[in-house]
């Protein structure tokens, strides 16, 4: 049992001014695993006061000292790798191999790839008549979400060290702890006081209470179209720059000659790995009319070749929703396709042999419209629809026929193809037959997917304002 009820502010861990907790369960046991402090709005002027305290030197800062920072983060990371892999195995649910070679791969990475970019990257240049310089664009308000304890986390602090710009960060409260012992790693790292805060707590008064603070000058956020609905109209009265990554309906359009077994493979991926959870999942499984029954086959047959279970146990792909309100969620979904399309496996209720945790049955629709719910709403589950399609152009008008525009997948041989398709997409990541993540890629989305980008070097510069100089003395 954890209770780590503090807040880290200024350099260490305070108590909150409030009393109120929230429990953190494990989902796949549905037991208490800990608790942490509902925090106050006094707990995060706290925490902003001290990132604003911060910035004049912070800001200063030269890049061999954010690398410097950068690096020593990346090997209080590799150290503390078990605890991590445990934590967000026990908070989150995923398999111990999802947490291994996901989540901890991707939080790591970000950070290695931040001092990377910042190597090479530029503050400043000369443009003819002026000089242009890329200055920290002040504090920096961090919303993160449940789904990815390390990664959300991890792009966001990576990118604003690299940038010289100070934080408070609000980590989900369903998984908070890997963001806690991050916050341990910062301070041992060196990372000067006030530089890197974190207060725990609900939406309700620290996410508002980010978004609306005069003194936060960014705010990030990563999680639902709706909140950040609500973040936008939270900084519209102080004008504060805002990035979002929301939500996606991701497509993934299978050619003609695409192999029918790697195909089946990536769309079962998609919604089997993290149990769904991902934003940028492919959740609209395109096919050609010729492909439909073999692909059907295929998914059916393939199934089984990613067991959902205990995520501790050897073999497991996928283990348990993170909530009782999203298996809800889910259920709702997966009863209204039963009304939409065709179910081709899965259904309502939990598998066999796992009635307790929020375990849900990877389900399958086929003869899906693209207009029904199932097929335009984000449902964050093991869910998948096929829709098939006549002929390439088509193809692509279902895709691209969504609020969204996050992410989007090819699968096929012929590389014109490939590129025609990739290139009509309408969505800010597009993944061709697999490709390896780049953490140097921008990640972010078109439409109501968010704005903004992260990793890499436009991640560093979503943490900077631009300046023009005209007239400055040549030195």
């Amino acid at each position: 049992m954890r209770q780590q009820t503090k807040h880290f502010i200024n350099g260490e861990w305070l108590e909150s001014t409030g009393s109120e907790t929230i429990d953190v369960i494990n989902p796949a046991t549905e037991e208490v695993i800990g608790t942490i402090s509902s925090g106050t709005e006094e707990d995060l002027n706290k925490a902003v006061k001290a990132a604003r305290q911060a910035f004049p030197s912070f800001s200063k800062s030269t890049k061999e000292e954010r690398i410097h920072w950068l690096e020593n983060i990346v090997e209080g990371y590799e150290a503390r790798k078990e605890e991590l892999v445990n934590i967000m195995t026990d908070e989150l649910g995923a398999p111990l191999t999802v947490s291994e070679d996901v989540h901890y791969q991707m939080g790591i990475g970000h950070f290695k790839q931040a001092a990377e970019s910042l190597s090479t990257y530029s503050f400043e240049e000369e443009r003819g008549g002026h000089t242009l310089m890329k200055e920290s664009v002040g504090v920096s308000g961090l919303i993160t979400p449940w789904n990815f304890p390390t990664n959300q986390v991890s792009t966001k602090i990576a990118s604003a060290i690299a940038a010289g710009s100070p934080v408070v960060l609000k980590p989900a409260s369903k998984t908070p702890f890997a963001a806690m012992i991050l916050a341990e790693i910062i301070a041992e790292a060196g990372v000067p006081k006030g530089a890197f805060n974190l207060v725990n707590g609900s939406g309700s008064v620290i996410g508002n209470g980010i978004s609306k603070h005069p003194d936060i000058d960014f705010v990030s956020f990563t999680g639902s179209g709706s909140v950040g609905e609500k973040i936008m109209q939270n900084a519209a009265p102080t004008i504060k720059k805002v990035a979002l990554e929301l939500g996606g309906k991701s497509p993934i359009v299978v050619l003609g000659d695409a192999d029918v077994e790697e195909a089946a493979k990536t769309a079962l991926s998609n919604i089997m790995t993290n149990t769904g959870q991902v934003c940028s999942a492919g959740t609209r499984v395109i096919i050609p009319h010729a492909m439909k029954k073999e692909f059907e086959d295929k998914i059916v047959e393939l199934l089984p070749t990613f067991p959902v279970g205990d995520p501790r146990k050897e073999g497991i792909a996928t283990g348990p929703l993170v909530s009782k309100d999203q298996w809800d969620t889910v259920q709702s979904y997966i009863e209204k396709g039963e009304k939409e399309a065709t179910m081709l496996v899965g259904g309502t209720g939990k598998p066999e042999g796992l009635e307790t945790g929020y375990y849900a049955k990877p389900t399958i629709f086929t003869d899906v419209s693209n207009d029904a719910v199932i097929a335009q709403e984000e449902i964050f589950g093991p869910v998948t629809t096929i829709i098939a399609y006549e002929d390439l152009d088509e193809a692509i008008d279902i895709a691209n026929d969504t609020v969204y525009g996050l992410a989007g997948f090819v699968v096929g041989k012929n590389p014109e193809t490939l590129q025609y398709v990739a290139s009509n997409l309408r969505a800010g990541r597009i993944t061709v037959n697999n490709a390896e993540t780049d953490f140097n890629g921008p990640f972010g989305g078109y439409k109501q997917s968010g704005i903004g980008r992260e990793w890499g070097d436009f991640g560093i510069e979503e943490y900077l304002e631009i300046k023009s100089v005209h007239g400055m003395p040549s030195s």
